[in-house]
Parts: structure tokens; C-alpha cells; sequence
């Protein structure tokens, strides 16, 4: 499948594949491999237990980790949320933070989706 192909694929699942394929230059099995190790990833669990308990320092590390891997990986759409969530409560704008979440969970779980889809070959 080319890069074109699969960006359009995955683009729908906020993964920015152009952009992983700059990153990786051009390895698109060292992309795969890595991007499906997101799927066993904690740092969204471990964000949302912090949250519920108001450990705001833990929160603030597992999105900061959380922003990290998915910008890494190219899960844009996660990146960019993951960003306000860890901006927030690195400033301790807790309430923000958690409005913020929502948005986190559904582009961590849209990620996961179109993982799972590349993982399956059914893209």
C-alpha cells in the first residue's frame, strides 16, 4: 500500500501517516511495530486514576507522557489534546484539565481503533 493510500486511511483515526513516515524515514515496518506498542500504552489509564483521586502532580506526568508518545507515534489528534490536557495542568488549571478529558479519551480511543484496524490489515 503506498504512503498516500495509508494516509488516507488512517488520517480518519487522527493519525497523521505522511508525517510518521518523515519521522521514520520512510520505515514503515519500524512504524508499525512501534505505533502498535501504543496499544498496551498506560499512560491514558494512568491519567484518568489520577484524575479521579486529584493527584494533580501524577495527572500532569502521565499527560505530559501521554503527549510525548503520540507525537512521537504521529496520533495527531491525540497529540493535540493530550497538549491542553498536559498545558493545563502543568499551570494547575485543574478545572480545564478535566473538560479536557473527554476530548483526550475519544481521540485515544480512535487511535486505538485505527491500530487495531493497521494491526488486522483490515484498513
Amino acid at each position: 500500500m503506498t504512503t498516500a493510500t495509508m494516509a488516507e486511511k488512517l488520517a480518519p483515526y487522527g493519525i497523521d501517516y505522511v508525517d510518521a513516515m518523515e519521522r521514520f524515514e520512510g520505515n514503515a515496518a519500524l512504524y508499525e511495530r512501534l505505533a502498535l506498542k501504543y496499544l498496551n500504552d498506560d499512560h491514558f489509564a494512568g491519567l484518568v486514576a489520577a484524575l479521579d483521586v486529584k493527584d494533580f502532580d501524577d495527572a500532569y506526568s502521565q499527560a505530559h507522557s501521554l503527549k510525548g508518545v503520540a507525537g512521537n507515534l504521529s496520533l495527531r489528534n491525540l497529540y493535540e489534546v493530550a497538549t491542553l490536557e498536559s498545558d493545563a495542568l502543568h499551570q494547575g488549571e485543574y478545572e480545564a484539565a478535566e473538560k479536557y478529558l473527554p476530548q483526550v479519551e475519544a481521540a485515544h480511543k480512535k487511535a486505538i481503533e485505527g491500530l487495531e484496524a493497521l494491526q488486522a490489515g483490515t484498513l
